[in-house]
């Protein structure tokens, strides 16, 4: 049995066990109930720096980019994730910004600030969408924002690598060949943060 990225919730297939992690929908069961594959890197971030993107969006990126399909597509970006998390969070940054957090899902302690366009995962999985923020940055050659730089930096620092996060690693580089090199190798980690 696996668990969702966001909120630890138990999931078989596609279905979320919403009783396992005292997950309650905000506003969507049925996108509640069901797991989604979150782009940790949220693919308008992927794109809306390409020239594909400006002549059509996604679709178009999606038809005519190499480097966009890979990205798209790389599995190291790639979370399950309860389907109505994956909905709020839409492409909004990661940011931390409180330690008591006003739960929005029942006990799940990811939270979404719509107003300011934010979101901020719970602690178990800082240091991953960390790590896969970096490796994404760095392997597709996007641009950063200093702050957004100091927060992954400092979340990979703080939440460090567990046997979670080699396991999945090792099966990533097992299927597509390359894994994220700031799990399996710390001194990427430190080249890239300091």
């Amino acid at each position: 049995m696996e668990d969702d990225f966001y909120c630890g919730c138990h999931y078989v297939g596609h279905v979320v066990q919403l009783a396992s992690c005292g997950y309650q929908p905000r506003k969507n069961p049925t996108r509640a109930a069901r797991i989604e594959w979150e782009h940790v890197v949220p693919a308008w971030v992927l794109g809306h720096q390409r020239q594909c993107w400006q002549q059509g969006g996604r679709k178009h990126c999606t038809d005519t980019d190499a480097v966009f399909q890979r990205a798209e597509g790389d599995l190291n970006n790639l979370v399950p994730a309860v389907g109505e998390v994956n909905g709020d969070r839409s492409n909004f940054a990661y940011s931390a910004w409180t330690r008591q957090a006003t739960t929005m899902y029942g006990a799940c302690q990811t939270v979404v600030d719509f107003k300011m366009q934010r979101v901020q995962p719970r602690e178990e999985v800082r240091g991953r969408a960390a790590r896969i923020t970096l490796y994404m940055y760095q392997t597709y050659d996007l641009h950063m924002s200093r702050q957004d730089r100091q927060l992954m930096c400092a979340w990979s620092r703080t939440y460090r690598v567990d046997d979670w996060e080699r396991k999945r690693d090792e099966r990533i580089v097992r299927w597509q060949g390359t894994g994220n090199r700031l799990v399996s190798d710390p001194a990427w980690l430190k080249a890239s943060c300091g």
